[in-house]
């Protein structure tokens, strides 16, 4: 188990946090106006770091992502804890999705992820083109077999690469405590790529996914890995299982 200071303190799950206080009001405000700022900078690097190559370009998105983790630890009082050990490649990692937190989060996390974004987020100007800069399988939702033979082009020529693969099964962010079924795309992911799965549950939501964010400790727990050619019915049932681990 990895962790970003102690454990002490830690509410549970379905803990009741209550109303924002004039702290949290405070610590969010600050960590909105450094992050965000931060970002249009990190947007700007990355343009001047791409035409240096592939491996200067990652690294200022790594940068990105860490910080946002200090934004994360300094301004709003977050821990992270990992508990496990993150795949660095040849998986395709499915994550539970509560917030924006575990999104930002990946390149911090894992080494060199290629994530499955929505469509919309690379419509973003600036930040569409670093994200396809960066590498990722897009998914266009509504575009039926097309799309989904597009995606698993992507993915497998990420995956040549030796970059682990990072989903949200679930398709969405959820409410903490809500466990929605797989939207059905995974298991025709799973299925085609023929690749082992890496669940892992996040418990972001209670903390992050609000407006005043609260301080506390996120756990990333990684469940165990999940061999390809199992039937649907049954990759799905541990997956969901997985992913939700923390939501008890």
């Amino acid at each position: 188990m990895t962790e970003a200071g102690p454990k002490a303190g830690r509410a549970g799950p379905n803990t009741v946090l209550g109303a924002a206080t004039p702290f949290d009001v405070l610590r969010s405000v600050l960590f909105y106006a450094a992050f965000y700022l931060g970002s249009i900078l990190y947007v700007g690097v990355s343009f001047l770091a791409a035409a240096f190559g592939d491996e200067p370009f990652r690294r200022v998105a790594r940068g990105w992502s860490q910080y946002h983790r200090f934004c994360a630890r300094y301004l709003l009082g977050i821990r992270v804890v990992v508990d496990g050990v993150m795949p660095e490649e040849g998986v395709l990692v499915a994550i539970k999705h509560e917030s924006f937190f575990e999104a930002i989060d990946l390149p911090a996390v894992m080494q060199r992820p290629a994530p499955f974004p929505k469509a919309e987020l690379t419509e973003i100007p600036g930040w569409g083109w670093a994200l396809r800069r960066y590498g990722a399988v897009v998914v266009e939702r509504g575009e039926g077999a097309k799309a989904l033979r597009k995606m698993i082009s992507s993915a497998r020529g990420l995956a040549a690469q030796g970059r682990p693969l990072a989903i949200f099964p679930e398709g969405t962010r959820v409410l903490t405590g809500r466990r929605p079924p797989l939207q059905s795309g995974f298991a025709g992911v799973y299925k085609l790529l023929a690749m082992p799965v890496v669940p892992v549950a996040v418990d972001s939501g209670r903390l992050y996914h609000r407006r005043w964010k609260k301080p506390g400790v996120i756990t990333m727990r990684v469940g165990d890995r999940i061999e390809p050619g199992l039937p649907r019915e049954e990759v799905e049932a541990r997956v969901h299982a997985a992913i939700n681990a923390l939501n008890v």
